[in-house]
């Protein structure tokens, strides 16, 4: 099992690019079994989760192949309606399966998601919007069975904003019969994509990007092709990085990003300190003399985003003050912070709010991810640590971010893949 060895102290300068976003690619991709024919997804990037959702879509007889960062899909046949198990426990994003199916073929049969370790992660979001459309829905075995003659529109509101369930939902209303509305729909840029790329397979949606999205049935869509929106978080996690241990006498560029994704981080990274210069595609930043402490509290678009949290507390670590983390998203999403106290952090969490107070340095240890973005948070302590950090089970971490070691090598970072053990 893989860790990656981290000798602290050296100082982050130069440009960097950012990947395609994971969750946008794991939208799109299943949007592929609403209508027969080849896809071609470009910037997909080289993840864990992505091969995951190839090789359930293969076990329906969807073929897929890849060049570099080219995904083709190839969906003139369907020949299964489950998702069975030993797919979808790998990753939550799996339940995007049951949307497309559903709409399409009248029938679905899903397990219920797996994914990271930590936080309930509800379907019945998902579940109750699909029953609205006049699906029938029973929970069997730890498995979704969804069955319809055809969907037919209906509104919906959400009581929470649910980023699965608005992709779900929008993908199964688009081969309803009449019209759909959804009200309280997320918002985030993943699910503006995935609605930009239905218009283009010939879906009519109103309202992409907002919170009311009005859709209008049609009998059938039609292949279409794609360019993958960049990762906001990726590129969150990389100013993250440079904000903690970039070169004052220099500056990190972060390449190939959408900056109007990124606002809610860069306006405290502003306020921490840093320097930030800001293009169309581009983000240079100049780390901060010395950290500041800001808080943050966790929102849905456009707010501060809970997938960086954990990169936040990081930086909060060295800050030179008090700073408080409230997450409103996943209340139980710090199971990364004794990781970062084995490293010499000073965090107490009280329910869903961690409280830092900034320490003069961190210290170099063997620490453990226990998900995706924990991950990201202790590779970036381990960055600034004194000495050298091991970060255990970076499996996590290759879910979501592509080559990472590489990219923080390549600004100057001292970062190995190694073979790993458990602890």
């Amino acid at each position: 099992m893989d860790k990656f060895v981290i000798r602290g102290g050296k100082k982050l300068r130069g440009a960097v690019e950012v990947s395609g976003a994971k969750n946008a690619s794991l939208a799109l991709m299943p949007a592929t079994l609403l209508a027969p024919g080849q896809y071609a997804f470009q910037r997909t990037p080289m993840l864990r989760d992505v091969t995951t959702m190839s090789r359930l879509l293969e076990t329906m007889g969807l073929k897929i192949t890849r060049t570099d960062h080219t995904l083709r899909i190839d969906s003139s046949e369907v020949t299964s309606f489950e998702a069975p198990y030993e797919h979808v426990k790998k990753m939550r994003a799996s339940i995007y399966v049951l949307g497309p199916l559903l709409g399409r073929f009248g029938q679905a049969d899903v397990s219920l998601p797996g994914g990271c370790a930590w936080g309930p992660r509800p379907v019945n979001l998902h579940l109750e919007g699909l029953r609205k459309l006049g699906a029938h829905i029973e929970l069997e075995g730890g498995i979704i069975r969804a069955r319809a003659k055809r969907l037919r529109g209906a509104r919906i509101v959400f009581d929470v904003s649910s980023v699965g369930a608005t992709g779900n939902v929008m993908m199964a209303a688009v081969l309803a019969q009449g019209t759909t509305v959804i009200d309280n729909a997320a918002m985030e840029p993943e699910i503006a994509a995935l609605g930009e790329f239905l218009v283009r397979m010939g879906a009519k949606i109103e309202g992409v990007g907002t919170n009311h999205l009005e859709i209008e049935g049609v009998d059938a869509l039609h292949p279409a092709d794609c360019v993958t929106i960049p990762d906001r978080i990726e590129a969150g996690t990389l100013l993250v990085a440079a904000a903690l241990s970039g070169d004052r006498e220099g500056s990190v560029r972060v390449e190939k990003c959408n900056p109007g994704h990124l606002s809610a981080l860069t306006t405290k990274l502003e306020d921490v300190g840093a320097q930030l210069t800001i293009g169309k595609d581009f983000i240079e930043i100049v780390p901060p003399e010395t950290i500041r402490p800001v808080n943050v509290t966790t929102s849905i678009y456009s707010g501060f985003p809970t997938d960086m949290q954990a990169q936040w507390i990081a930086l909060m670590s060295l800050s030179k003050g008090t700073s408080v983390i409230t997450e409103t998203i996943y209340s139980d999403r710090f199971m990364h912070v004794p990781e970062l106290v084995r490293l010499g952090a000073d965090i107490t969490v009280n329910d869903n709010i961690a409280t830092v107070v900034g320490v003069e340095k961190l210290t170099g240890a063997k620490v453990m991810s226990t998900d995706l973005r924990a991950s990201a948070s202790l590779i970036l302590a381990g960055l600034v640590a004194e000495g050298t950090t091991e970060v255990l089970r970076v499996y996590h971490l290759d879910r979501g971010y592509e080559q990472i070691e590489k990219k923080l090598s390549q600004l100057g970072a001292d970062i190995e893949r190694a073979s790993g053990e458990e602890f």
